[in-house]
C-alpha cells in the first residue's frame, strides 16, 4: 500500500494552492516526499487551461478568471465544489489510464453515498442523469500528476450553470444538490479517503492544513 500525505487546505486561493503544488511536485520527482493530496475548496474563479488559451477562450462577464497549465479549456471552481488536487508518482500504463482511475474512485464514492454516477465514453469526468457532476483535468512531469478533479456537491445555483467549461455548452455541468442530494465538503473528503486504498492503492498516513497569507 503507498502512503500519502493529506493536507486539508480549508477555504484557500487557486493561487495559494497552485503555487504549493508546484513546489510538491517538485520535491515528489525527487522523492522528497510522498504521495501528496490536497483537498481544497476554491472562491469563486474560472480557470483556462492550455487548450482554452490555444482557442482563445474567455471567462464569462462577471467571472475571475486565470490562465493555468493543465490540459483542457475553461472549468469554475467556487463554494460547494470539493477539489482534489493528487501529487502522485503514478504507475499506470497511460494518462488515460489514470483518469479513468480517478473517475473510477469518485463513482464508487459516490455509490456508497447512493448516488449512481457514471462515466460517459465519450468525454472524462463523472456524470449524473446526463448532468456532469465531476470533472478532471492534470498535468504530469515525469509521471507525477498536477492540478486535479472537482466534485460539485452544493454550488451557488446558476453559476456553475452559466459556464461553457470542458467544451461543454451552457447548462451542462451542474450540482449534485440540483438533485437533492445533501452532501458536505467534509463527507466527500471522509468517502475519498475510505475508498481510495481500494480503489488507489493508497491510504492516507499523515494529515496536516494549508496556512495561507
Amino acid at each position: 500500500m503507498i502512503s500519502v500525505d493529506l493536507i486539508e487546505a480549508g477555504n484557500a486561493s487557486h493561487s495559494d494552492v497552485d503555487h504549493l503544488m508546484v513546489d510538491l511536485q517538485e520535491k515528489r520527482i525527487d522523492d522528497k516526499i510522498p504521495d501528496t493530496l490536497i483537498f481544497v475548496e476554491h472562491p469563486e474563479i474560472v480557470t483556462i487551461g492550455r487548450r482554452g488559451m490555444l482557442d482563445g477562450l474567455e471567462a464569462p462577464d462577471g467571472f475571475a478568471s486565470s490562465n493555468v497549465d493543465r490540459g483542457g479549456g475553461i472549468t469554475w471552481h467556487g463554494p460547494g465544489q470539493l477539489v482534489g488536487y493528487p501529487v502522485f508518482k503514478w504507475q499506470e500504463e497511460s494518462i488515460r489510464k489514470v483518469i479513468t482511475t480517478i473517475e473510477e474512485w469518485i463513482i464508487i464514492s459516490l455509490d456508497k453515498l447512493g448516488i449512481k454516477a457514471v462515466r460517459n465514453e465519450a468525454m472524462q469526468g463523472v456524470w449524473y442523469e446526463d448532468q456532469k457532476i465531476a470533472s478532471i483535468g492534470l498535468a504530469f512531469s515525469k509521471w507525477v500528476s498536477r492540478h486535479g478533479f472537482d466534485i460539485n456537491l452544493a454550488t451557488p445555483p446558476g453559476r456553475i450553470e452559466s459556464v461553457e467549461g470542458c467544451g461543454l455548452p451552457v447548462g451542462k455541468h451542474t450540482s449534485l444538490s440540483q438533485f437533492g442530494f445533501d452532501i458536505s465538503i467534509k463527507q466527500m473528503q471522509d468517502i475519498l479517503i475510505e475508498t481510495m486504498p481500494q480503489v488507489l492503492g493508497r491510504n492516507v498516513v499523515e494529515k496536516s492544513t494549508l496556512e495561507t497569507s
